[in-house]
């Protein structure tokens, strides 16, 4: 992996040591099986009915920053505003960034978010400890399958049990081929190379058609999330063409200054495709 994702776990681990020596401000209540399946399912019914409406299932991100990039100061206030315009906008979850050093995320961000929108909110962050399933609830969690590796089942049934439908993001054929062994049930592409640090949404064509086979093969079916270089209306439509079910867009979405209607250009990007359509037969 680059240096980066190292420095980055390096943090994450000195947080996970501070959670151990301090009691959490937030208890979080027992939620049963029976309230996880529904929460699942919630989050399934919002993307397949975007499909259904001929929307683009799109996940919009409360990003701060990355690694590489400061984007835009975001406190719990703004991570409110952003949210409520990315629910009025049609997107159909929210992902809240929370980790604070490298992306300047925030888990008041994430409360004040879940707070104020009726969307699924995924939490999104570098998962490394049980403990940290403490720290605040959401309705999805990202568990990253080339970080967790043999842990990967263990913390799928973990997340479960306090109540988080985990989606667990591979990046290259090795760690797919690991998820798909597990219980996911939501699988995310994640275009970046971790080695190299670049994006190719090609990478989401090559994985896809591995997990459509997998679940020909079981008789089981994933949910299929692309994330990463995503920008553009013609991105979304690739990404939607090659097998996507929704897509996570985060930079491309908070660097505009109209997070509006940015959010409803990529929500509305197959209906533009069918308009042109429409214009060339006639």
């Amino acid at each position: 992996m680059h240096s980066i994702i190292h420095d980055i776990i390096n943090s994450t681990e000195t947080r996970v040591r501070e959670l151990h020596n301090t009691e959490s401000d937030e208890v979080l209540p027992f939620i049963s099986a029976h309230d996880t399946a529904r929460n699942t399912q919630n989050i399934i019914n919002s993307i397949l009915s975007k499909k259904q409406e001929g929307k683009a299932p799109i996940i919009s991100e409360v990003k701060p920053a990355s690694p590489s990039m400061k984007i835009r100061k975001i406190d719990p206030a703004e991570a409110k505003r952003i949210a409520m315009e990315m629910e009025r906008a049609g997107a159909a979850a929210i992902s809240v960034l929370t980790e604070p050093e490298f992306f300047e995320g925030s888990i008041e961000n994430l409360r004040s978010v879940r707070e104020n929108v009726a969307l699924p909110v995924l939490r999104k962050d570098f998962i490394i400890d049980k403990a940290q399933f403490d720290e605040v609830k959401s309705d999805l969690i990202l568990l990253i399958a080339g970080i967790l590796n043999d842990k990967l089942e263990e913390f799928i049934q973990s997340a479960r049990s306090k109540g988080f439908e985990p989606l667990v993001e591979v990046h290259n054929k090795e760690e797919l081929l690991n998820a798909l062994e597990t219980s996911a049930k939501i699988i995310g592409i994640n275009n970046r190379d971790l080695t190299t640090m670049k994006t190719d949404i090609s990478t989401t064509e090559e994985l896809i058609p591995l997990i459509k086979e997998h679940d020909s093969r079981t008789n089981t079916e994933h949910l299929i999330i692309s994330e990463s270089g995503v920008h553009t209306t013609d991105d979304v439509r690739r990404m939607i063409s090659s097998g996507a079910d929704a897509i996570l867009i985060g930079t491309s979405i908070v660097k505009n200054s109209d997070i509006y209607n940015k959010t409803k250009e990529l929500v509305d990007a197959l209906e533009t495709c069918t308009n042109d359509n429409e214009e060339e037969m006639i």
